[in-house]
């Protein structure tokens, strides 16, 4: 794809991004407009990525959309999962890479536990996944990816607060600039 529409792209997917975070802070119907603009945007700039990077990018869109209704956690983590899984393939974690984002899912999951009641598998899977998946990222010779996978990882954190711990706007206001930034941060340093 040419650099131009990718930039475009990138552009349409910040301005989405704020539009989103302004309208979860009210609650508006903006955010059903805005989160999908903002997901497609990131898939526009990866299609020319190898296809499991292109499979975590859709796959994280379809999470995105799920996210946005009540009854859509656990297939929004499913999906996310799925993606997770999907990049974690297409770059596998090797050795000492995987020891420093272990650690931040061991810590995560420690602060998590008491608050997860039924969850605590599903959460344990996913966990497992995206440590993965900035393991193998850590272990690349790409800067990019390397910020997109931790930036992607942070913004989980900030999904788990809000899911699990405390449900409350600041965890969207700063998860979601990360999200959309580690995936963005992806779809270029792969495509």
């Amino acid at each position: 794809m040419e650099a131009g529409v990718r930039v475009a792209a990138t552009i349409i997917c910040a301005i989405a991004c704020l539009v989103l975070v302004l309208a979860e802070r009210t609650h508006h119907r903006a955010r059903y407009v805005a989160k999908p603009v903002a997901s497609l945007a990131f898939i526009a700039v990866g299609l020319h990525a190898p296809p499991l990077i292109l499979a975590g990018l859709v796959l994280g869109a379809i999470g995105d959309a799920a996210l946005l209704f009540d009854r859509g956690f656990l297939p929004g983590l499913v999906a996310f999962l799925a993606g997770h899984i999907a990049y974690a393939v297409a770059f596998p974690p090797h050795g000492a890479w995987v020891a420093a984002p272990a650690l931040g899912g061991l810590t995560a999951l420690v602060w998590l536990w008491p608050h997860l009641g039924s969850m605590r598998v599903p959460v344990i899977a996913y966990i497992a996944a995206i440590v993965a998946m900035v393991g193998g990222a850590l272990a690349t010779g790409n800067g990019i990816l390397k910020v997109g996978a931790i930036a992607f990882f942070a913004s989980d954190l900030s999904v788990a607060r809000d899911r699990f711990v405390e449900k409350t706007w600041i965890n969207r206001a700063w998860g979601l600039p990360a999200y959309y930034a580690g995936q963005l941060l992806i779809a270029w340093a792969t495509s």
